[in-house]
């Protein structure tokens, strides 16, 4: 019987434990979707205002 409280405390120990990891991953899924969110408001502003250039990863930079 002493086993089986064991190992029934064991199994409440890491279910707190994993329950904790997953309310941290999900506020920083939440944190990442609200920058991801606010980049792209921010890129789309910046597409309105006619200030987004095309860069080309093969060319010179203008110092060459």
């Amino acid at each position: 019987m002493q086993h089986l409280e064991e190992k029934i405390a064991h199994l409440t120990r890491t279910i707190d434990d994993m329950s904790d990891i997953l309310t941290r991953q999900q506020d920083d899924i939440d944190r990442l979707n609200r920058r991801v969110q606010m980049l792209m408001e921010r890129e789309a502003g910046r597409e309105a205002d006619g200030g987004g250039g095309v860069v080309f990863g093969d060319e010179r930079p203008p110092h060459y």
